[in-house]
């Protein structure tokens, strides 16, 4: 068994096809990560809004993975690395491929760019 196992469930499907807190408030993100714990969706750090770090630092879930179609790495927030597993997460294992990055399209700002500094 790999040492990042114990932080992982297979069985926990993905919260939706996007961030679930921007979701929630009408935001937008860059990129998503998964919480393999939980499922929860959340955005990248290069999002306006970081929630899939603040999803780790409210619940100490430390294992995420690439929400992004042919994208399959984990990271592990306890060590601020890449994380070795073997486990596959239930599907589906990304957003759909139609959902546009950043995303969602009707919530981008023109000038998302500038926003993100």
């Amino acid at each position: 068994m790999a040492e990042h196992d114990d932080y992982i469930d297979p069985a926990a499907a993905p919260s939706g096809a996007g961030c679930l807190e921007c979701d929630e408030t009408g935001s937008w993100w860059v990129h998503l990560r998964r919480c393999a714990k939980c499922g929860h969706v959340g955005c990248c750090d290069d999002s306006l809004n970081k929630h899939g770090t603040a999803h780790f630092r409210a619940t100490g879930h430390r294992i995420m993975q690439s929400f992004e179609p042919g994208e399959d790495w984990f990271w592990d927030f306890g060590t601020g690395r890449y994380a070795e597993t073997a486990i596959a997460l239930a599907a589906p294992t990304s957003h759909p491929e139609s959902q546009t990055v950043p995303g969602p399209a009707e919530r981008v700002p023109a000038d998302w760019q500038q926003l993100l500094g």
